[in-house]
């Protein structure tokens, strides 16, 4: 398995998100129903589908114009805070790698910094352990940065860290009190719910390595209908 990711690679990223946020339009749905509007898996396909309507239209992209080109799309199309903060998550990402053919585990590293830093810019200020995107998202780095420099460890293995740590950050929001959002309107009933941006943010990132795996991703086939959190998946072939 090679250790970088290529711009085709990065196209096939891309393409694999829409079908995961396909295969878990209901699941994420119904996590946003029970602390938010009911609407982020919805607007994560609407999002994705446009996405991958422009990149169609680059030639030859590199990876920095493809994550620009997707940041855009979500940006324009994705409903409520959700626009911004994964519009902009994936245009810092593309401002790391811009003119980049190829990135390696340290470019990763880097770009998911940029999209936090984003995230957190816009969600005024975010932090772990608030209920939030950014749960997912900083647990992944802070697995990263304990690999990223070592030459021993593959692009791969990298990755699954960063997604094992992802996971635990998503399930951690459950017994959170929501603190931005619609969700923090709701104060202690938001307790006990699984975060849907920690949860999209989670398959993003799954998809990721599941792409260099040679799937498409996961879809959750059975939930906990009290918290949501997730009790059986399964791959989705490519």
């Amino acid at each position: 398995m090679p250790n970088t990711i290529n711009g085709s690679t990065m196209y096939k990223i891309i393409q694999n998100t829409l079908k995961v946020m396909e295969a878990n339009e209901k699941y994420l749905t119904k996590l946003d129903a029970d602390i938010g509007d009911a609407d982020h898996g919805i607007n994560m396909v609407r999002g994705f589908k446009l996405a991958n309507e422009r990149i169609q239209q680059l030639s030859n992209p590199d990876v920095g114009a493809l994550l620009n080109t997707t940041g855009m799309a979500l940006l324009e199309t994705v409903g409520g805070a959700a626009g911004p903060l994964y519009g902009m998550m994936y245009m810092r990402m593309a401002s790391v790698v811009k003119g980049k053919a190829e990135i390696d585990k340290k470019d990763i590293l880097a770009m998911l910094e940029a999209g936090l830093k984003a995230v957190q810019n816009i969600g005024g200020g975010a932090q772990p352990g608030e209920k939030t995107m950014v749960d997912t998202l900083h647990a992944a780095i802070q697995a990263l940065k304990e690999v990223a420099d070592r030459e021993d460890v593959s692009l791969e293995e990298a990755l699954e860290k960063a997604v094992e740590a992802a996971r635990r950050g998503m399930e951690s929001t459950i017994p959170m009190l929501a603190k931005w959002g619609r969700a923090s309107y709701l104060g202690e009933r938001s307790i006990g719910h699984q975060d849907p941006g920690a949860t999209s943010t989670f398959l993003i990132l799954h998809t990721m390595l599941a792409t260099l795996r040679g799937y498409v991703g996961l879809k959750v086939t059975k939930y906990s209908d009290e918290d949501g959190s997730i009790i059986e998946e399964e791959p989705i072939k490519a």
